[in-house]
């Protein structure tokens, strides 16, 4: 890529927020050219001179990009272009304890839609092993999870199961981001008094409906065991 070349695509910056402003272009930048992982992203020298700013301007907005996981330093090929760990990044700024609780109920609320929408992909992927780790996994868990008892272990262990099983690795590594809020939630004096409610289905009758039942079934069972979790926060 020539000079002339990098100034069409890159728009002229002001110095206000200077890096800021040379971060966007960057990134700009590497959608105008259709850039894509592995491709080498043009030198500090040719980008300082293309922005008319200086090396240290353009290695500080680099760092950011390194930051985000859009780029990396490989021998001899300079800074390319990579896949970010979106999750990864998501995960170091994701601090339960200053989530207001409008945040924290949309959250659960996402955690709804996941393992509902999750069925189809369940019944598909599922084998005899499974259902039988399951059932080891459940018979760990005490007889009043019936009636709503909360366990960040048995969460884990269930549920991240299930996630396992849809062989989808980045839905195992959202899940795995989202289970420190959900343990804050449950250790911060947010949750309502353990009420007896009414009985639920509980990871054994999910586990039954998975061995026996429907993806219908499915959606419908971890509707109601995930509700009963939300009413001790939200109603």
């Amino acid at each position: 890529m020539n000079l002339a070349a990098l100034k069409h695509d890159l728009k002229s910056i002001d110095t206000a927020s200077l890096v800021d402003k040379v971060e966007e272009s960057l990134v700009e930048l590497l959608r105008q050219q259709k850039l894509k992982v592995g491709d080498s992203i043009p030198k500090e020298l040719e980008l300082a001179a293309a922005l008319g700013v200086s090396r240290t301007v353009i290695r500080e907005a680099l760092l950011r990009l390194r930051m985000m996981g859009l780029i990396e330093s490989k021998k001899k090929k300079g800074s390319v272009i990579t896949s970010p760990d979106l999750f990864g990044i998501m995960g170091k700024s994701l601090n339960p304890h200053v989530l207001d609780q409008e945040t924290l109920r949309e959250m659960f609320e996402i955690r709804l839609v996941l393992e509902i929408g999750m069925a189809d992909f369940l019944f598909q992927r599922i084998t005899k092993e499974d259902i039988a780790e399951l059932r080891k996994i459940v018979s760990n868990e005490p007889p009043v999870t019936d009636y709503h008892l909360f366990n960040i272990d048995h969460e884990i262990a269930f549920h991240g199961k299930l996630y396992e099983i849809t062989g989808n690795e980045t839905l195992k590594k959202f899940q795995k981001m989202l289970l420190p809020v959900f343990d804050y939630v449950h250790h911060s004096g947010l949750l309502k008094k353990q009420p007896m409610l009414r009985k639920f289905v509980s990871h054994k009758g999910l586990v039954d409906i998975l061995e026996n039942g429907s993806p219908e079934l499915f959606r419908n069972g971890m509707r109601n065991h995930l509700e009963n979790h939300f009413a001790r926060l939200f109603d």
